[in-house]
């Protein structure tokens, strides 16, 4: 799917998608930024209305539905990060995404977690919202959040 002729903001709300505020930076970096035809949005952790949506591990205190729903989140965020740098409506194609897993020891469903975002850019974008990715475990993250999603996207 390339760009409805109305835009992908307006496929965000046939969809029911409200693209949030950006979130504020938690340390000295800007949420996006652009390099030529692509931006690289700063990795962007569940924040609701300005806050931690949970907190936890994954395969610990927070379940796989649970963390995926998180991922989501995050890539409404960096969507809204990209859009607040040069307009969602600019965007060809989502590139790459990148997710981040705090897990319980031993938890190895990282990619199912990610799906969340994936998933969630696969609605609004179409076939333009196919993409490279990686799906990462690691101890910690940033405030203890569960999540953290990175995205590259393209620009007509």
């Amino acid at each position: 799917m390339t760009a409805p002729a109305q835009g992908w903001l307006a496929r965000m709300a046939e969809l029911g998608i409200r693209l949030p505020n950006v979130a504020a930076p938690v340390a000295a970096y800007v949420p996006a930024v652009r390099s030529g035809s692509l931006v690289f949005t700063s990795g962007q952790l569940p924040f609701v209305d300005g806050g931690m949506r949970r907190t936890g591990k994954v395969g610990g205190s927070v379940d796989v539905e649970a963390a995926a729903g998180d991922a989501k989140v995050c890539a409404l965020n960096a969507l809204a990060a990209v859009h607040e740098l040069v307009g969602l409506d600019s965007v060809a194609r989502v590139v790459r995404v990148v997710g981040y897993v705090a897990s319980a020891e031993g938890f190895t469903g990282q990619p199912r977690v990610v799906n969340g975002a994936s998933e969630l850019l696969g609605k609004i974008f179409g076939d333009a919202g196919q993409h490279a990715r990686s799906a990462i475990g690691v101890a910690e993250l940033p405030l203890g959040a569960p999540v953290e999603i990175e995205l590259t996207v393209e620009l007509r």
